[in-house]
C-alpha cells in the first residue's frame, strides 16, 4: 500500500513553506516517524516524519520549492524495513551527490555555503571520503583561508548575493508593517544596577546549586515587568482590529538570537513563575532556537516583549513593537558612570532602558510611569518581594 506524505496544516498566518532539506532520496528505505524532510516557514522549521515504514517511491519537489498545506510532497510504498537500514544521518543528499562520493556536498552544506558566499563545489573536502563539511565552508569564508584559495587584486570591489531566508523576509515584513500602522514613541530611563548586581553576586552560587540554573539579569527584569504590567494594564494590552484587549495574565516574549535570525519565544504566565523558572525556560528556548526546534506555539500569543541588546554591546536603542502587542522593553549594556547619590558623585554600574509603546493605546504618562516603576523595583529589589 502506498502512503502520501503531505505538508502539515500550517498556522493561519503562514501561507506556504519551503522545502529546506530532504533526508532521503527515491529508492531509500525509511522507518515510521523518521524525519523525511525539513520545511522552512517564515517563523519556524517544521519536521515532517514518515507516516509508515517502507521505500520512498516519489519526491514531488526539489529543495527550495514552495509548497502549501496538505500538498503531497512524497510517496512511500509501505513495507518492512530491516533494523540495519541506514539512519537518516547517513543519507542526506540525492544520489548524484552521495555522501560517499569524493567532494560530495550535502544540501545543508550547500545552503550554508550559499549563505557564506562560497562555491562549495570548488572546495576540497576534509570529511570522510572527501566529503565537504560546514567546517570547510567556514574555513573558506574566513579572510585568511579565502586569500589562500582566491587571489583578489588589491582594492578590488567584490559583491556576494544570497537569498533572504523566509524568517528574515517575515521579520522585514512585520517591522515595516508596524512602522506604518502603529504610533510608536520611545521613552528612556537609566537604572543603577548595583543593587541587582550585589544581590546576584551574593546568591548566584547557591541559586545555581539549588535550582540548576544560572541567575541572570533577565529574570529580574521579567519579574519587575510583571509587577509594572499589573499596575499599568494598557502596557500589557493588544490591539485586535478596532478593539483593545486587556490581558489579566503576563505572557512575556524574550528576544533570542538564532542562526536563522531573531526569534521571540514566549514565557507563559510569568506572574506565576519563579526566577528559576524564568532562567531555565530562557535557556531551553535558546537551545531550541539554535537547533531549529522552536514550535509555532512557542512564538505566538505574547502580551509584552523584552529584548536585550546589551549582550551585543548596545548602549541605547529604540526597539520596535511586536504586533499586536503595544509595548516592548529594551535592555542595554551596563557601563560604569558617574551618578549623584545623596548629593555625592559616585561611580555606579548604569543601564539605559527604553520602552517603545503604541500611542494609540498607551498615553505618555502611563509609559513614563511604567518605566519608572521598572527602575524603582530594580534599584530596590525588595520592592518586588513586598509588592510596593
Amino acid at each position: 500500500m502506498s502512503f502520501d506524505v503531505k505538508v502539515p496544516v500550517l498556522p493561519e498566518s503562514v501561507a506556504d513553506a519551503t522545502i529546506a532539506k530532504w533526508y532521503k532520496k527515491v529508492g531509500d528505505t525509511i522507518r515510521r516517524e523518521e524525519n523525511l524532510v525539513d520545511l522552512e516557514t517564515d517563523k519556524i522549521m517544521l519536521e515532517v516524519p514518515a507516516p509508515c515504514s517502507g521505500t520512498i517511491t516519489s519526491l514531488a519537489f526539489e529543495e527550495g520549492a514552495a509548497v502549501t498545506a496538505e500538498q503531497v510532497i512524497a510517496v512511500i510504498e509501505e513495507g518492512d524495513v530491516s533494523e540495519d537500514a541506514p539512519a537518516e544521518s547517513e543519507v542526506s543528499a540525492p544520489e548524484e551527490e552521495s555522501a560517499s562520493a569524493p567532494g560530495a556536498v550535502s544540501p545543508s552544506v550547500r545552503r550554508h555555503a550559499g549563505e557564506q558566499g562560497v562555491d562549495a563545489s570548488a572546495l576540497s573536502g576534509s570529511g570522510e571520503r572527501g566529503r565537504v563539511t560546514k567546517a570547510d565552508v567556514d574555513a573558506a569564508s574566513a579572510p585568511a583561508s579565502a586569500a589562500a584559495d582566491v587571489v583578489v587584486p588589491t582594492g578590488a570591489r567584490t559583491e556576494k548575493r544570497v537569498p533572504m531566508s523566509r524568517l528574515r523576509q517575515r521579520i522585514a515584513e512585520r517591522l515595516v508593517q508596524v512602522q506604518h500602522e502603529a504610533a510608536i514613541l520611545t521613552t528612556f530611563n537609566e537604572i543603577d544596577m548595583k543593587p541587582v548586581m550585589d544581590l546576584r553576586s551574593r546568591y548566584k552560587e547557591s541559586f545555581e546549586k539549588t535550582h540548576g540554573a544560572r541567575l541572570g539579569f533577565m529574570s529580574f527584569f521579567a519579574k519587575a515587568a510583571v509587577e509594572a504590567l499589573q499596575r499599568f494594564p494598557a502596557v500589557n494590552a493588544s490591539i485586535d482590529g478596532g478593539d483593545i484587549v486587556y490581558h489579566n495574565y503576563c505572557d512575556i516574549g524574550v528576544a533570542i538570537s538564532s542562526p536563522r535570525g531573531l526569534v521571540v519565544p514566549v514565557l507563559r504566565n510569568v506572574e506565576h513563575m519563579s526566577m528559576a523558572d524564568v532562567e531555565s525556560s530562557i535557556v531551553n528556548y535558546a537551545v531550541a532556537a539554535k537547533e531549529g526546534k522552536l514550535g509555532m506555539d512557542d512564538l505566538t500569543g505574547g502580551t509584552f516583549s523584552i529584548t536585550n541588546g546589551g549582550t551585543f554591546g548596545s548602549m541605547l536603542s529604540t526597539p520596535i513593537i511586536n504586533p499586536p502587542q503595544t509595548a516592548i522593553l529594551g535592555m542595554h549594556n551596563i557601563v560604569k558612570r558617574p551618578v549623584v547619590v545623596n548629593d555625592e558623585v559616585v561611580v555606579r554600574p548604569v543601564m539605559y532602558v527604553a520602552l517603545s509603546y503604541d500611542h494609540r493605546v498607551i498615553d505618555g504618562r502611563e509609559a513614563v510611569q511604567f518605566l519608572a516603576t521598572i527602575k524603582q523595583l530594580l534599584e530596590d529589589p525588595a520592592r518586588m518581594l513586598l509588592s510596593v
